[in-house]
């Protein structure tokens, strides 16, 4: 039997980096759950997150930067997601393919067919059965950021825009497979409003459907 796959999204600043690991802490005393985000968690994974998110000294083409995201992800599917999948458990994804295609694709502004069938090939077809995106204007996502900023942060503000429309139109036409929080809702609101919504998707006790 197939385990659940959680993906959670958003634009810079959003807190589905907090939100994912909540949700991790709430399930893990009961449920065989395991937390993973992209790109990285795999020894591949790491050394291309590097070279994504550091501000270099060289430019990397938004054609590069798409086929970097896509290795990372086909080889955290092969290595880990799908076993784990497999294995019946629960797995949450701090980013997945809907990244690529709103960044890369929205934002960088490439092909989106092109973008969308690049990510089919590195999830193997693969599909969150729910995904939670964390929704927020990007002057205020940004503002939440720390300096020094990487490489995403640094980009203009349209950018991030895009971003975020393309977010919104990849979860509109999915409204039962997609849930769309206003990520500037007090954080232990926004975790209770996730836990409804994924405690239905899991065979929890009645004595846990209230955390």
């Amino acid at each position: 039997m197939l385990g659940l796959l959680i993906a959670f999204e958003g634009g810079e600043g959003c807190g589905k980096s907090t939100q994912a690991k909540i949700l991790w802490k709430n399930l893990c005393q009961n449920i065989p759950v395991i937390l993973v985000h992209e790109p990285g968690d795999t020894a591949l994974g790491d050394k291309i997150r590097k070279l994504l998110k550091r501000k270099q000294s060289y430019s990397i083409s938004p054609e590069a930067e798409l086929f970097l995201f896509v290795a990372s992800r086909a080889q955290l599917v092969s290595e880990i997601i799908r076993p784990a999948l497999e294995a019946g458990k629960v797995v949450i994804c701090d980013r997945f393919a809907h990244s690529t295609l709103a960044y890369q694709g929205y934002g960088r502004e490439l092909n989106l067919s092109a973008v969308a069938a690049i990510n089919n090939l590195a999830t193997q077809n693969l599909k969150p059965d729910l995904a939670i995106l964390l929704d927020i204007p990007p002057e205020q996502g940004l503002a939440r950021k720390q300096s020094p900023r990487d490489r995403f942060e640094l980009e203009d503000l349209s950018f991030h825009c895009r971003v975020r429309e393309g977010y919104l139109r990849i979860a509109a036409p999915e409204p039962s497979r997609w849930l769309i929080i206003d990520a500037m809702l007090p954080k232990t609101k926004i975790s209770h409003i996730i836990w409804e919504r994924v405690s239905q998707l899991l065979p929890l006790p009645s004595s846990l459907r209230g955390a």
